[in-house]
């Protein structure tokens, strides 16, 4: 409790929250220079803002090189501490790691239902992002693209999408796996879930859909990378 209360005061200033947004979509490290350019304020204040984030393990910071001479900067990145605010305290990962260490002790028939409950959720989220602004058919493409970077949005994916010319082939990454603390001690069977939850979300959009992995964040990737060759 006396975590929760030290990061929900951190985040009371409304400054200090947007400058955490803004590095949990960056996906990459930052400089006190660039948020202080970002925000219009002073330097002094971006770090100040920096280290109170830092403080109660929301950043973790290094001091590197720039390779442009000068003194070394400070870089700020997201920590790998997992950030839970609930009122009154819920343990969700530890509800997560009970149904997952489940459904393994039931041998292989556990995991099929597993990996297809993962794939019906995949689909229910599609399904009511599509409910919010959408039919449900006679989308076109670029609809079909707002509706899933909305959806991989709410799940925590903090995803990049990038489309080739033909629009066959969707390139996308993951940079927050929202179930890596599980997936750390089951990383087939959390991957696989997670897999098909993907699987559940592109084929709510698409008629034919194959998803192929390219980078993976428990492998030393810095992102969860996918190639989906669809067709409308």
């Amino acid at each position: 409790m006396e975590k929760t209360l030290k990061i929900t005061n951190v985040l009371s200033d409304p400054t200090r929250y947007y400058i955490y947004q803004y590095i949990t979509k960056r996906h990459k490290d930052v400089t006190v220079q660039e948020i202080a350019d970002h925000f219009e304020i002073h330097p002094n204040v971006a770090r100040l803002h920096l280290s109170k984030l830092e403080d109660v393990n929301m950043l973790a910071s290094e001091t590197k090189k720039t390779g442009k001479g000068g003194r070394p900067s400070r870089l700020y990145r997201l920590s790998d501490d997992v950030i839970q605010l609930n009122f009154p305290f819920r343990d969700y990962q530890l509800l997560s790691k009970i149904a997952i260490e489940t459904m393994i002790s039931l041998g292989e028939e556990g995991k099929r239902v597993l990996y297809a409950t993962g794939k019906k959720f995949g689909s229910e989220l599609i399904e009511r992002e599509m409910s919010k602004t959408h039919h449900n058919d006679s989308l076109n493409f670029d609809q079909k693209m707002d509706i899933l970077k909305d959806a991989a949005t709410v799940a925590g994916f903090y995803p990049e999408f990038d489309v080739n010319e033909t629009s066959t082939k969707i390139y996308f990454q993951i940079y927050n796996c929202p179930f890596k603390e599980v997936a750390a001690e089951h990383t087939e069977e959390v991957c696989t879930t997670h897999y098909e939850f993907l699987k559940g979300m592109f084929e709510s959009l698409f008629d034919n859909v194959e998803i192929i992995e390219k980078g993976n964040m428990l492998k030393g990737c810095d992102a969860c990378a996918y190639h989906a060759l669809v067709s409308n």
